[in-house]
C-alpha cells in the first residue's frame, strides 16, 4: 500500500515511545530504531551532524546530486540540465518543469539564488564548502545569477567542472522554498531559526515533525518529479540504546535498527530478520611523523605494510566494522583504487628492513584513541610488529587529546581515521597525497602535514593538475594514479575503511546507504 490515510499515520506518532505496542508495525510506515541526539540543527546552511544529514537529503533536492538509484553517479536533481563554460568559469543550469515545494511553491530559479547566498551570508559551519568558489557575502550576487529559468553558476580558482559540480551537490547546497523561509525570519535570521524545527525542500519527503531526541516524522511528498516514495511515512524514533533497538526489532514494534553492535548483529538468530553491510567513506590509518628520526626510512613504510593482520583484524575485533581497503579515496565512488596487494607477511617485513640495513630493534609510541575497536586495533599492531623488531608502546587517550597531539606533530605513530567533507577525490587527495609547505607554522587540517611528511614535487604537482583537469576520466585517472603512488610509498598506511551494518525485517527492501550520513536514502523502501 502506497499511501496511508492521515489518521493511522497519527495513531502510530501517538504511541508511547518507551511502551509501543507489540505489534507489526503499519503498512506504509517504516519505523526505524535510531540514536538521533545529535542533531544540532536542521537548516542545510547549518546542518553538519550525522543525522541532519540523512534528513537534509531526504526533504531537500539540490540543483545536481547523488540519488537512491545510484549514489555513486551525480544524477539531474532540480537541473534537468546544464552547460559547462570552461573558459568563462561558469555553468548554467536549466531547471526542470513543475517541480514544486512542499508547500505547493514553485521551485523558481530565484529560490536557488536564494538559497546559495544564504549561506554564505549566514557563514554558519558548512559554508566553507560553498566559499571554496571564491564566494563571499559582497560578491556571491554576481556570482550566482537567475535569468528565467536557469541560474548560472560563476566561480574562482583553477577548478576542474567535475570539483565544482561536486560541491555543488554538497549538503549546503539544498535548495530552500524563499517565500516560506522568509515568512518566518526573526530578526534578520534568514529563517534559520524556523527551519531548525521545521522545513521548506521540495524532497522526497516534507518533514512534519521534530522533537528533539524523541522522534522525527517524514511524510512522502505525492507529488515528487521521481519515482516514489514507496512507504507513507518514515518514523525515526530516538532509542539510545543498542540493545533496547534489537529488543524492539525482534519484537516488531521497529522495522529497522540503525545502530547495533557487532555483537549484536551476530547474536541475531531470527528468519524474520536481514542485515545489510554498507561501505562507508572513512578509512583509517596507521600513520609514522616524519620528525621521528627513526621512521623516516622508506624501508620502515614497506616492511610496515607487510606487518599488519588485515584479515586477522577483519575477522574478529573490527568484524562487521571495516574492511580491507589500502587507498585514500573509499570504495565505492568514482575514483577509488581498490587493490589490495599487501597482506600480513612478517618474513617479507624482515626481510625489508634488513636489505635496507634498518637498525633494530625501533622503539615508539603509537597513540590511539581509548574505545573499542582502536585500542583493540593497536595491539594487534602491537603483536604483530613485534615480529619484526618494531616495537610499539601504545599510549591511549581521549579523541581530543590524540587529535590535539596529531595537530601539534608531536606524536610518533598514530592510529586515526579520516572522511571527506564532501564526496570528490580532491578531499582525500589533499590530505593524503599534498604538502608543498612543510614547515612548522604553515598548520594545516592534512594527514600529510600532521606527520610532517614533506610530499614530493611530483606528486604535489599532479595533486594541482588533477584538481583542474577538465576532462573527468582523465582527472579520475589521475587521481587512480596518486593513490597507487600513496599506497606504494608514503609514510601512510591505509587499511580498513568504515563498514555500516543495518539490522531490518525482512519484508523491507529498498532502503540505501551510501558512503556517508548524506546518502541515506528512504524513497526506495518498500515493506
Amino acid at each position: 500500500m502506497k499511501h496511508l490515510r492521515s489518521k493511522l499515520l497519527a495513531t502510530v506518532v501517538a504511541l508511547p515511545l518507551a511502551t509501543a505496542a507489540l505489534a507489526e508495525t503499519p503498512d506504509g510506515v517504516l519505523v526505524v530504531a535510531q540514536n538521533i541526539d545529535d542533531i544540532v540543527a536542521l537548516d542545510p546552511a547549518q546542518a553538519y551532524e550525522f543525522t541532519s544529514g540523512e534528513i537534509v537529503t531526504n526533504v531537500y533536492d539540490r540543483l545536481a546530486q547523488y540519488d537512491a538509484e545510484d549514489p555513486t553517479e551525480l544524477a539531474p536533481g532540480l537541473a534537468e540540465s546544464w552547460e559547462i563554460d570552461e573558459e568563462a568559469k561558469s555553468i548554467t543550469f536549466t531547471l526542470r518543469d513543475g517541480a514544486v515545494f512542499h508547500s505547493g511553491n514553485p521551485v523558481r530559479a530565484e529560490d536557488v539564488v536564494f538559497s546559495l547566498s544564504r549561506v554564505i551570508q549566514l557563514n554558519l559551519t558548512p559554508a566553507f564548502i560553498l566559499a571554496q568558489l571564491g564566494w563571499t557575502p559582497e560578491n556571491v550576487g554576481d556570482m550566482v545569477v537567475a535569468d528565467g529559468n536557469t541560474v548560472t553558476i560563476t566561480y574562482e580558482g583553477d577548478f576542474s567542472p567535475a570539483f565544482v559540480m561536486n560541491v555543488l551537490a554538497s549538503r549546503p547546497a539544498s535548495i530552500v522554498d524563499e517565500l516560506t523561509v522568509m515568512e518566518n525570519e526573526v530578526d534578520g535570521d534568514m529563517g534559520n531559526a524556523w527551519l531548525n524545527e521545521n522545513s521548506a525542500g521540495s524532497g522526497p519527503f516534507s518533514m512534519d515533525t521534530y522533537r528533539p531526541a524523541e522522534i522525527v516524522r517524514l511524510t512522502a511528498n505525492e507529488d515528487y518529479f521521481k519515482d516514489g516514495p514507496n512507504v507513507d511515512s518514515v518514523i525515526l524514533r530516538h532509542v539510545a540504546e543498542a540493545a533496547t533497538q534489537q529488543l524492539l526489532l525482534e519484537q516488531g514494534d521497529v522495522d529497522m535498527a540503525r545502530n547495533l553492535t557487532p555483537d549484536q548483529i551476530s547474536s541475531i538468530e531470527s528468519d524474520e530478520i536481514t542485515v545489510e553491510t554498507y561501505p562507508q567513506a572513512a578509512v583509517h590509518f596507521l600513520s609514522f611523523n616524519q620528525k621521528t628520526d627513526s621512521l623516516t626510512d622508506p624501508a620502515v613504510w614497506e616492511a610496515a605494510r607487510y606487518l599488519v593482520d588485515y584479515e586477522g583484524m577483519t575477522n574478529s575485533i573490527i568484524d562487521g566494522q571495516m574492511e580491507i581497503h589500502q587507498a585514500f579515496w573509499p570504495k565505492g565512488f568514482p575514483g577509488s583504487y581498490d587493490e589490495t596487494p599487501y597482506t600480513y607477511d612478517p618474513e617479507m617485513a624482515a626481510q625489508i628492513l634488513e636489505d635496507a640495513g634498518v637498525e633494530l630493534p625501533i622503539q615508539v609510541s603509537l597513540d590511539v584513541i581509548n574505545s573499542a575497536p582502536f585500542t583493540d586495533m593497536a595491539q594487534s599492531l602491537q603483536a604483530s610488529f613485534a615480529e619484526a623488531g618494531i616495537e610499539f608502546e601504545i599510549l591511549p587517550g581521549t579523541g581530543a587529546q590524540v587529535i590535539t597531539k596529531y595537530r601539534e606533530r608531536t606524536h610518533e605513530a598514530m592510529l586515526l581515521y579520516w572522511g571527506p567533507d564532501f564526496m570528490d577525490p580532491h578531499s582525500n587527495a589533499k590530505a593524503f597525497a599534498y604538502n608543498s609547505d612543510n614547515s612548522d607554522d604553515n598548520y594545516q587540517a592534512t594527514t600529510t602535514w600532521r606527520n610532517a611528511w614533506a610530499v614530493p614535487d611530483e606528486m604535489n604537482e599532479e595533486t594541482m593538475a588533477a584538481l583542474t583537469e577538465p576532462d573527468p576520466e582523465t582527472r579520475l585517472e589521475m587521481y587512480v594514479d596518486l593513490q597507487q603512488k600513496v599506497q606504494e610509498n608514503s609514510p601512510i598506511i591505509i587499511m580498513f575503511q568504515a563498514s555500516y551494518q543495518v539490522a531490518m525485517d525482512a519484508d523491507v527492501s529498498g532502503y540505501v546507504n551510501g558512503a556517508t550520513s548524506d546518502f541515506v536514502y528512504y524513497r526506495l523502501v518498500e515493506k
